[in-house]
């Protein structure tokens, strides 16, 4: 008798990264620790958007934040990038202006130029590899007088 031939064993497909938005993200405390969570108690007020307008163009989820302020979010698992839109929400007033920054386990990543209310917004990726926290940033820039609306669109972290 012939032996029957073994199959090729089918690897296992790597699975897709999945994104986390921004504006769905749990609270440290909250949650089970497994996915990108935002420190309450180190984090700044932020409101949860869907449909917004930086630029006079929508775009379907986001947070916005009064500047300045700073989000702090522990990644929780193994994270590859973080990307968004960001610029000065049209909800804001006509001088808003605003600089983002992200930072990762304290190092700079990404740096905006000023932001002024009615710019597009400013597209941004920075890699996560390796990284256990991320921040955002939004620092004043010449909005004296009042609080400016920072907006942070289409903003998700990738995670294995």
């Amino acid at each position: 008798p012939t032996p029957t031939p073994t199959p090729t064993p089918t690897p296992t497909p790597t699975p897709e990264p999945r994104v986390y938005p921004l504006n769905s993200l749990g609270y440290d405390g909250l949650g089970d620790g497994t996915r990108p969570e935002l420190r309450g108690a180190e984090s700044s007020w932020m409101w949860r958007r869907w449909g917004l307008l930086i630029g006079g163009r929508f775009y379907a989820h986001g947070v916005s934040v009064a500047e300045p302020s700073s989000l702090t979010i522990d990644l929780n698992r193994a994270c590859t990038s973080y990307s968004a839109r960001v610029g000065m929400d049209d909800l804001g007033k006509r001088r808003d202006a605003a600089r983002f920054a992200v930072y990762a386990d304290g190092v700079l990543l990404w740096r905006s130029p000023v932001v002024h209310r009615g710019d597009p917004a400013v597209p941004l990726q920075v890699e996560l590899a390796g990284r256990r926290t991320l921040r955002l940033v939004v620092e004043r820039h010449g909005s004296v007088g009042h609080t400016a609306l920072a907006t942070w669109a289409e903003s998700g972290i990738s995670c294995a």
